[in-house]
């Protein structure tokens, strides 16, 4: 569990929107909020960090460097190959189906963003039918609403922080707390959640959710495929999950699609769009020429609520 400070894995995804949104001639996806929740040295820090990431998979972790310039030759191509085509996809993914649900639905909606994490969508969002509640471990929350009172950001009237520590507190209790409304269209977003757990606990997560949720709503997802931990695992994908256990967040579970088919249906969801990394290699990557590719691990999923008739 993250405690004290934000997970790293979450700052580096944070960075990776940031970069992409500032310098990248061909946009994915535009967080331009993401560089001032970072700030300029929490910016700095990480693109030491990616910099270093050869003598960190390697074992040989070392104090992170900073780079006052922001030379990005010292970190693009660790960038470009292990961390950037993961955040980008997973987000313009998931607002665009909150945009749609939204069009669907003409009143009031709710979205949920468990591991909030970084995520600027509160701030971003300028449509007030849409009530956001933030999920995080308390620690990890009142890191970035102190980074919140430092930016005199104003929190919208429709925003909700919840902090839960799910090793004690129960998800429905906290929401339902904060105005969280029964029965008003939700989508619930679980980005970057499911490469740390294992298949038990996902599924747990899943009939957690089910159990707030009514028939029309959202769930939406990635996660890492069961070559993730093979042992003839690409070296890409080896690579990123020596990454994730030298910053105590280890992977420890990669799932096969008729695994998370079977836990979204028993937990009452069935899978309307599924993304392999074909799929993401196609529809995102196709052409471009800044380096970016699709892990051949990672997938894309929304599913939806359905009552039991």
């Amino acid at each position: 569990m993250i405690t004290k400070q934000e997970s790293t894995t979450a700052k580096l995804c944070a960075f990776a929107r940031a970069y992409h949104s500032n310098f990248s001639k061909e946009k994915i996806f535009d967080d331009y909020l993401a560089f001032d929740l970072m700030g300029f040295d929490g910016y700095n820090e990480i693109a030491g960090v990616i910099a270093d990431i050869p003598t960190r998979e390697s074992g040989n972790a070392v104090k992170p460097k900073t780079y006052g310039g922001f030379s990005k030759e010292k970190f693009s191509g660790n960038l470009a190959d292990y961390i950037a085509p993961i955040p980008l996809i997973r987000i313009d993914f998931t607002e665009r189906i909150i945009n749609r649900f939204t069009r669907r639905h003409k009143g009031r909606i709710q979205y949920v963003i468990l591991g909030a994490g970084m995520d600027t969508f509160s701030f971003r969002n300028a449509n007030d039918s849409i009530s956001v509640f933030e999920v995080d471990h308390p620690d990890t929350q009142r890191f970035k609403l102190d980074r919140i009172r430092e930016l005199s950001w104003r929190i919208p009237q429709g925003v909700r922080f919840v902090p839960v520590d799910f090793a004690r507190d129960r998800l429905a209790e906290r929401l339902y707390a904060q105005d969280f409304a029964d029965g008003v269209p939700t989508v619930f977003s679980i980005l970057g959640v499911s490469y740390y757990l294992s298949l038990p606990t996902f599924t747990e997560t899943l009939k957690t959710l089910s159990s707030i949720a009514h028939d029309g709503d959202l769930v939406v997802f990635d996660f890492p495929d069961e070559t993730t931990l093979a042992q003839n695992a690409s070296e890409r994908t080896r690579t990123l999950a020596r990454i994730t256990q030298s910053f105590g967040e280890p992977m420890v579970h990669g799932f096969r699609l008729s695994e998370i088919r079977q836990a979204l249906n028993s937990a009452g969801f069935e899978v309307v769009n599924h993304l392999s990394p074909k799929a993401i290699e196609h529809h995102y990557f196709r052409g471009r020429s800044d380096g970016l590719h699709a892990f051949d691990n990672i997938h894309l999923i929304s599913a939806v609520r359905r009552e039991v008739r």
